[in-house]
């Protein structure tokens, strides 16, 4: 099964993570498809907007921290930065290594992508998951959809791309962090996170509608619009308070393997869902 399909909708590409039956959990094979499918789309003049989607019940589930086909451990030709490989590598060396490519950088690279790009949410937008819909321009999101960060719980600060006080206010970031509550979309609309909340049955008719809208804009015109805005961010430290939460990041890494059972606390998707359940 392909683990990420692309289609061209006229001047639209929707490109869909393909892995249902683990909530479309992101291993490594599922990131390096993506950025295979967001080069696709950039190089085809005949594209004007992305839309990101998830198949299935979930958007993404985040990072694939247990599913039989986690490859954490495999090498792939390297394509945000250069960092060395972390495969053969021990400890925080490896560590910093794979996520500094697969996930910082990825994200950074597809935050760039200079066409608009569109993040269609249902389900679940758990963690990693937040880190895809946030690269996206904008997020249509269905009225099921629920948004969380619960990674404190293994006592790390956010997930990798750390856009949270900018995607929201801070003071809701810290609610948001300190709880690992679910946000329901509704809310996520109300603090700004989220452009639209449709019905779970006209997610997909409303999020084409929309691309197809932009579409209809100079191609010149979004591109140098989407780099004044990143820009704009960036200048209010998006940038650089990326890189600094990622080095706290990797001290609770490095903290749990000393202190607990691995780096991820001795946490796994079972327990974080048992502990957000309350159970």
């Amino acid at each position: 099964m392909t683990v990420v399909r692309y289609e061209r909708r006229g001047p639209v590409a929707m490109v869909t993570m393909n892995r249902p039956d683990y909530r479309n959990a992101q291993n490594s094979a599922m990131t390096y498809a993506l950025d295979e499918a967001f080069y696709r789309a950039a190089a085809d003049d005949d594209v004007k907007v992305i839309v990101l989607a998830g198949a299935g019940k979930h958007f993404s589930a985040g990072h694939d921290i247990g599913t039989p086909e986690r490859d954490a451990d495999v090498s792939f030709e390297r394509k945000a930065g250069l960092w060395w490989d972390h495969v053969g590598k021990e400890g925080a060396e490896s560590r910093f290594a794979r996520e500094s490519e697969v996930y910082l950088g990825m994200c950074r690279r597809w935050r760039e992508i200079p066409k608009p790009t569109i993040a269609m949410v249902q389900g679940a937008c758990i963690a990693g998951g937040l880190m895809l819909a946030w690269v996206c321009d904008l997020i249509v999101a269905s009225d099921d959809a629920f948004f969380a960060d619960p990674v404190v719980r293994m006592g790390i600060p956010g997930v990798e791309y750390f856009a949270h006080p900018w995607a929201m206010p801070p003071r809701i970031a810290k609610e948001f962090l300190y709880t690992g509550d679910r946000m329901p979309a509704r809310r996520a609309y109300e603090v700004g996170m989220v452009n639209r909340v449709v019905p779970r049955e006209e997610l997909e008719a409303r999020t084409l509608a929309l691309a197809e809208r932009i579409a209809a804009m100079p191609r010149m015109g979004l591109a140098l619009t989407k780099k004044a805005v990143n820009q704009a961010e960036d200048l209010q430290g998006m940038h650089v308070g990326m890189d600094s939460v990622f080095g706290l990041h990797h001290l609770a890494h490095a903290h749990n393997a000393e202190t607990a059972a691995d780096s991820l606390a001795g946490m796994d998707p079972r327990s974080m869902k048992a502990a957000a359940d309350g159970s």
